[in-house]
């Protein structure tokens, strides 16, 4: 992963964006990825490690709900969008407080959420990751690129890390 900042995008893509609420912003970090199977876990431990690089003071159980969105995010941008995006980009930014994760492909169709059906082996993943939201505090949602595609985000509370934490600030709007 590398931090952006002052570098240009690369062609075809906009530079990135800072969330609009998010005062004392920490940085930013991304990387681009094929739309493989084997992205997954491999994006699902690049942002374990980055949060115990940055000391990034997420109570346990949020650092598995942020785990478990971004393997959720990123497995169904390899599912349902590498016909149309053969990479994925993953973006994983710091504010007061806030973490926010965002995959982005080049796949023009919003995905929404399944109902639960005890029949179906899958497409529960967005159902997780709206509960985990929720369960948090925090905010997600979806938005077009200029290119066409979309970016999947969602922003966590970093929760009190032991007792007398600080509160965090408003969550990140948008890229």
């Amino acid at each position: 992963m590398e931090i952006v900042g002052g570098v240009p995008p690369e062609p075809g893509r906009a530079a990135p964006r800072k969330p609009v609420e998010c005062a004392g912003y920490d940085g930013i970090w991304r990387f681009t990825a094929p739309a493989l199977p084997s992205t997954v876990p491999r994006a699902r431990h690049g942002v374990h490690d980055l949060m115990r690089r940055q000391n990034v003071p997420l109570r346990p159980d949020r650092l598995d709900g942020l785990l478990l969105i971004v393997s959720e995010l990123v497995t169904n941008a390899v599912q349902h969008a590498a016909v149309l995006s053969p990479e994925i980009v993953v973006e994983i930014s710091l504010g007061q407080g806030w973490v926010r994760v965002a995959v982005e492909d080049g796949h023009p169709f919003r995905p929404r959420p399944l109902e639960a059906d005890e029949e179906r082996t899958g497409g529960r993943g967005l159902l997780l990751v709206q509960a985990v939201v929720d369960e948090a505090g925090g905010r997600c949602d979806v938005e077009h690129t200029p290119g066409g595609g979309k970016v999947v985000w969602a922003a966590l509370p970093y929760g009190s890390a032991a007792p007398g934490g600080a509160a965090p600030t408003s969550p990140p709007r948008s890229r």
